[in-house]
Formats: C-alpha cells, structure tokens, sequence
C-alpha cells in the first residue's frame, strides 16, 4: 500500500480508503467486520464514514469492531446531515456540530475523531461560525483535523480566507466526487487544491459501480445491483453516458491486464492532486480485487489514450446537458 501525505500536514494516509457507506445500511455487522478485517491486513489505514450513513448504524458498527485497532487508522466522520426531528438537528450551526460530535463520538466508542468534515456547504449558517466552532473542538481535543466535502473551489477559498483572518484552524482536506465518468473537479477544484495544498480523498472513483462494466446499455441491471434498486443519484450518473465510457474503457484496462474496476481506481490515483480515492465495499472481493492492482500507476500516455477514448462520450454529455 502507498501512503500520500495529507495535503500540508504531516499526517501519513493510505492512498485507499475503505468507505462504510454499507455497514447497517446494506450489510449487517458480521459482513462489515469482515470487509474491515480484510481492509486493514491490506494496508488500508484511512477508514471514512458519516453520522447519517444507515442513520449511525455505520458509526455504530465501527464503534464496535476497532476496539484496540482504534489507534492504527485515520477515522473520518462528517457532520451536517439530519439525524433527527427538531429545528435544529441538522446544518452547521454551533448548537448542531456541538451535539452531533458528541454523538458520533459516543456512537464510535472513542474520544476523538481524526477528521471531522462538514458533509456539504451549509448556505444558512455563516462560515465563521461553523469553523470557530471546528476550531473549538480542535483545541477541546475532540476533533484533530477538519475538512470539507461537496464543496465548490469558491467555498473552500472563502473557508480558508476566514480562518486565515481569523487565525483559525483551516479545512485540510476536500472530499469530492470523482472519476472517468465525473471530472467536473478538474477545472477549478484540482487546481486550487494543488496550489494551496489541500488534500483530496475522492468518492466513488469506481462511478458508483457503473465502471466494473456490470451494467449493458439497453439490458435490465443485475438483481441486487443499486440501479436495480433504483438509486436515484446513480440513475443521474447514466445521463452522463456512463455505461458507454465504461464499455469505453475495457480494451484500455485488458492491455494492462486489469480489470475495468482496477482500471478505474488506477486512473483516479495516477491523476495529479489526489491523496486517497474511498473504495465503498458491501462484499470481500471488492477489496481482494482493488488490492492486487491498487499500487497500479497509468503513464502520462496512458492517461492521454484514456481521454482519448472518453472526451468524446463526456462531450455528447455536456452538449446534451
């Protein structure tokens, strides 16, 4: 496994992350512990979840299987999403990221989160309020490092101009979505994150699944599969002619003697800026997989063949849009 440095700091993090979106969401304890298991003995040593994910059963179920190994990984949790009926159970505010650390702290059976993010840009709170309240729990020993996701560059520049102003602790990292089907983040975000180095853990490198090639276009989705359960967020995916950037992809990925899913995740972490790309895992050979080729890195020819054989499909897409 290759380490990255975390943007600026001197933080070691895997350059693959185990996401937990599936535990008590689509998988039970057992299946999450298995999954976790075989992460760590992989090398994976950044493990990523969020308050909302399966409404803290994920949080739950980690609390629950680290234990003693609690000290040997880098956990990330998120904040914003609701959990919860009230007015005030949800967002950026003070009261909220007050009361939801102490939840997911309690939920994860630790005394402190390595990296704590905001799930999204919060357009009702102000900006200073939700970071001196971040800046609080650094200094309160709850929270070590604070970072965003979903955030446009705009938002992450304002961020870091706030706690620059103010002598706050700054958001160190920037979680967005990202692969060979979306790479909206090429344009302003990798950029800006290179220049002032931040780090960048990506989600969904593999295209929400869609780049394994296990969809046909014109074919019903296989039984079990997400887009058989009609997940709104992947059905958006496939107006950006997904299924065929994945079809795409395969002669490239045979060439190297990949498969089309370690083509994909090889991809995101040959691409400049990136520090870790989150492989979401529901099933053991999902992480034997990515593992035989994950320290894989695609030549600055290859990545010029790959956007050879895609910008077009992307192209129809933006024209379409």
């Amino acid at each position: 496994m290759e380490f990255r440095k975390f943007g600026r700091t001197g933080l070691k993090v895997s350059s693959v992350a185990l996401g937990t979106m599936a535990f008590g969401r689509w998988i039970d304890e057992q299946a999450s512990s298995t999954i976790l298991d075989l992460a760590l003995d992989k090398g994976i040593n950044l493990v990523d979840t969020a308050n909302v994910y399966g409404e803290g059963a994920s949080e739950t179920i980690l609390g629950n299987l680290l234990k003693e190994r609690r000290h040997q990984i880098v956990l990330a949790t998120k904040v914003h999403g609701r959990i919860g009926s009230g007015p005030n159970d949800g967002g950026q505010s003070r009261y909220h990221i007050y009361k939801a650390v102490d939840d997911s702290l309690r939920r994860l059976k630790t005394d402190y989160i390595d990296l704590y993010q905001v799930h999204r840009f919060d357009e009702e709170t102000p900006l200073e309020e939700t970071l001196r309240a971040l800046d609080d729990l650094i200094h309160q020993g709850k929270v070590r490092y604070i970072g965003a996701s979903n955030y446009a560059a705009w938002q992450l520049a304002k961020a870091h101009g706030i706690s620059a102003l103010h002598g706050l602790h700054r958001f160190e990292s920037l979680q967005p979505e990202y692969s060979l089907i979306s790479r909206e983040i090429e344009n302003e975000i990798i950029p800006f994150v290179q220049s002032e180095q931040v780090g960048v853990i990506v989600y969904s490198p593999l295209g929400r699944g869609v780049l394994t090639g296990k969809y046909k276009e014109g074919e019903a989705p296989p039984e079990g599969t997400r887009l058989a359960a009609g997940e709104p967020r992947l059905q958006q995916l496939l107006q950006k002619n997904a299924i065929s950037i994945a079809e795409a992809i395969k002669p490239l990925a045979h060439e190297r003697n990949l498969t089309p899913a370690q083509y994909a995740l090889s991809w995101v972490l040959s691409r400049p800026g990136i520090t870790s790309a989150i492989l979401g895992a529901s099933k053991p050979e999902h992480i034997t997989e990515a593992a035989t080729a994950w320290n894989e890195r695609l030549s600055e020819t290859e990545l010029k063949r790959a956007d050879e054989a895609t910008d077009l499909l992307r192209l129809r897409e933006a024209v379409t849009n």
